[in-house]
């Protein structure tokens, strides 16, 4: 049975096939370079970035692809032209691993993320708690 109990992204980068290793360590650069103050935890056995106690980002490395998520709708919406070429599905974004990574794309929906993050943060924090 594979290891799932990982204590660190390196170390679930490392668990990878040698051939994906790469290519997850140009992911995780992607996302730490975009949120650079984002959290870098393990959440739900897979490499995870979190601001403001909630969750940005996601990736996972998988046989054929790597996956971010969530893909939320509002992702897919801003994101919809750019993300035509890849298979979107139940809050995935999967990227064969036969291409090259699509950094700019990546950063740019971190960046997106954290921004969405940080709103829902503020909107939660200015409403008044209830007794």
């Amino acid at each position: 049975m594979a290891k799932t109990d990982f204590k660190s992204v390196a170390e679930y980068i490392a668990s990878q096939p040698k051939a994906v290793q790469g290519i997850l360590k140009r992911v995780r650069s992607t996302i730490r370079e975009a949120v650079p103050r984002a959290e870098e935890v393990i959440s739900y056995k897979i490499p995870t970035y979190k601001l403001h106690g909630g969750p940005v980002l996601y990736f996972g490395g998988w046989r054929k692809h790597y996956s971010l998520y969530p893909a939320t709708a509002h992702v897919v919406a801003a994101f919809k032209d750019d993300l035509a070429p890849y298979e979107v599905s139940k809050g995935t974004i999967r990227f064969p691993l036969s291409e090259p990574v699509p950094v700019k794309l990546i950063e740019r929906i971190a960046k997106f993320r954290a921004k969405e993050v940080a709103e829902r943060a503020k909107a939660k924090a200015a409403t008044p708690k209830k007794r």
